[in-house]
């Protein structure tokens, strides 16, 4: 009887440390939008190639940038175990580039989600500060249906053209996150148009809250740039789509996946992988 019970509190020991010890793959991958203009690179020939490496690299949540909807609704097809939230950043619904979050639907619940422009009006459509174009985070709240534990997600684009913005955009980052969030766990992703030297990354890597798992990890994968614009910018080593957590998410790994195929890519950006752990 002894023997049966100390089986069962040690099984029951393990359970718990494999719980408390929970991974998610996370990522951020800028989809390149469906351009009819890209000639060789054609959303069409792209997006079965886009599906697959989102499947084998098995990531539980990912942060998209640029898919407009029809892209969106292509991963998700190809794709039945993810779903995805997000809004057309033109008009709150389904018009234009999305910051689009795929998650697994059979692993998640999503308790909150919401969106907010980067813009000094962020409840509302329109351009930030010199943005060229508008620019949208968004962001969930998922629990995991096994262990229960809630975290937030928020994934972003910021612009190409406008310095300001972009400084001015990870200043409302770190607020709207702060205020949504709050002391909850927290993962923000994003094509940030910026490398490691660039002052909006500067604002969110040194406020003290935010870390950037590349920054964690005793060797992260970093072989590349992430912006191989189809292939003609390879020799690129800026860093430009980030990954970010707060306490107590730690990184163990970190890499950017310069996949290919036929001496082709399946976007002009590399996806970022972290591994993340809660």
């Amino acid at each position: 009887m002894a023997v049966k019970k100390i089986t069962f509190f040690t099984i029951a020991f393990f359970c718990v440390v494999l719980v408390q010890a929970q991974s998610l793959v996370v990522g951020t991958f800028n989809l390149r939008y469906d351009n009819p203009r890209d000639t060789g690179n054609l959303w069409v020939n792209r997006a079965p190639i886009v599906a697959s490496l989102i499947q084998f690299h098995d990531f539980d949540v990912l942060g998209t940038q640029e898919g407009l909807r029809n892209q969106l609704d292509d991963i998700k097809n190809a794709l039945p175990d993810y779903t995805y939230y997000g809004i057309g950043r033109d008009d709150g619904q389904a018009k234009g580039e999305h910051s689009a979050i795929f998650y697994k639907s059979a692993k998640f619940n999503v308790l909150k989600s919401g969106d907010f422009w980067l813009s000094a009006t962020p409840e509302k459509p329109g351009p930030g500060w010199d943005a060229h174009l508008n620019r949208i985070c968004s962001w969930v709240q998922l629990q995991d249906k096994k262990s229960k534990r809630k975290f937030y997600f928020f994934n972003v684009h910021y612009d190409h053209q406008g310095v300001q913005a972009r400084r001015e955009s990870s200043l409302l980052i770190l607020k709207k996150i702060k205020e949504i969030a709050g002391n909850d766990p927290a993962v923000f992703t994003g094509d940030l148009n910026g490398g490691h030297d660039s002052e909006w990354y500067q604002s969110l890597s040194n406020s003290g809250w935010l870390k950037d798992t590349y920054k964690q990890v005793a060797h992260p994968y970093a072989n590349n740039g992430s912006f191989n614009s189809f292939g003609t910018a390879l020799q690129r080593t800026e860093i430009i789509d980030h990954i970010f957590i707060t306490a107590p998410f730690t990184a163990q790994k970190w890499g950017i996946l310069s996949d290919h195929y036929h001496g082709k890519y399946p976007s002009d950006h590399y996806p970022v992988l972290a591994v993340i752990k809660l």
